[in-house]
């Protein structure tokens, strides 16, 4: 039990990240000489890094907000950095917002460059928030001539360099199949849904017992099954949210993808769905898809390329999630005769896993913060 005790903390530390962490999200125009720019960046991160509730009573106001609009526009804009042709072009400001997203309020900054003549390379230097925290995100969406090119900036990741008039369909397609493959990486919802489902795939339910599967294809068939599952359901909701055919309300989606997640576990401690996970697999990976939909939404679709854009982030999100799986099997089922296994893998790591969802699932459905990064 101390093990399934630690394995628990260590899952809990991820829980504030759990599928919406800190972003921004950078939006630059290009038009010969001219770039016009819009960043929402999120208050909760801005009253992190320079304060923004004058009064400490919690919440900030309009009025506490717009007092700081000179400050959040110096703050942000010397970690933001433009240049063209190797030539530095000078931003101002020509405008504050407030916006509302999925996990709150945003300061929409809005400003302007000149870069002195047309260039034919464009270089980005983003460093917003990177020195406090390491799990911050930016992502950009880069619009030329009607081609619009997508990818994030992370504390590995500062500065990106764009051939303008190499921005091409296929470059879009490898930009989103990228990306796809960073999001579930990082969307440790949809991680630990996977693997809930995966842990029992080495071992077999007899006579309320659980005893190791004897040969490996019976294990691997198991995953495939499973995996494919998720992957044509999240697919279909993918598509058909990015596409703008269906909508749901992010709260609801979020909500239902950690509940998704507490029931994948709780069937490893309590079996209920045995042999037919694949099942529970496409049912909320029905449900998963929107949850993928609204990071793309966020990054944007290009209108020139919007189909092989959305094929190249799901694309990606399966490669992404195969590197899960082929790295999880193989070890799996080398222990998967041992208590260990049974005991703090399966037993263990089921329980972490529903706990920390029941925090995501609370902090989603009733708007509470019960973890903070």
């Amino acid at each position: 039990m101390s093990r399934a005790l630690a394995l628990l903390l260590l899952l809990a530390s991820f829980a504030a990240e759990a599928h919406k962490p800190s972003d921004s999200y950078l939006r630059l125009n290009i038009d010969g000489a001219q770039i016009t720019g819009q960043w929402d960046i999120a208050l909760r991160d801005l009253e992190q890094a320079i304060g923004l509730d004058a009064n400490g009573d919690g919440d900030i106001t309009w009025g506490e907000l717009r007092a700081r609009q000179g400050d959040i526009a110096a703050y942000a804009l010397a970690r933001l950095s433009l240049k063209g042709d190797a030539k530095n072009c000078p931003l101002a400001v020509t405008g504050h917002q407030v916006d509302h997203h999925s996990d709150g309020a945003y300061e929409v900054l809005r400003f302007a460059a000149n870069c002195g003549s047309a260039p034919a390379e464009i270089e980005i230097g983003y460093k917003l928030f990177f020195d406090f925290d390491a799990q911050h995100k930016g992502l950009l969406n880069l619009e030329y001539q009607g081609r619009n090119q997508s990818l994030v900036f992370t504390p590995e990741r500062t500065t990106q360099r764009f051939v303008l008039g190499e921005l091409s369909a296929f470059r879009q397609f490898l930009s989103y199949g990228r990306e796809g493959v960073w999001h579930i990486w990082i969307g440790y919802d949809h991680i630990l849904f996977l693997v809930s489902l995966l842990l029992p795939a080495v071992l077999l339910r007899e006579r309320h017992h659980w005893s190791p599967v004897a040969r490996f294809p019976d294990a691997f068939w198991d995953v495939f099954k499973i995996v494919t599952s998720f992957t044509v359901a999240h697919s279909i909701t993918l598509s058909l949210a990015a596409l703008g055919v269906i909508a749901l309300p992010s709260r609801l989606v979020e909500s239902a993808i950690a509940a998704s997640v507490v029931l994948a576990a709780l069937n490893n401690l309590l079996p209920v769905v045995g042999g037919r996970r694949w099942v529970v697999a496409f049912a909320f990976g029905l449900i998963h898809g929107f949850g993928f939909a609204s990071v793309l939404a966020e990054l944007g679709l290009p209108r020139d390329a919007l189909v092989l854009a959305l094929v190249g982030f799901n694309i990606g999100v399966e490669g992404g999630q195969l590197a899960i799986v082929a790295a999880f099997l193989p070890l799996a089922y080398l222990i998967r005769a041992s208590w260990f296994y049974r005991r703090v893998v399966l037993f263990g790591g089921s329980t972490a896993i529903v706990a920390v969802a029941m925090v995501w699932l609370l902090e989603r459905a009733l708007n509470l913060k019960l973890i903070t990064a």
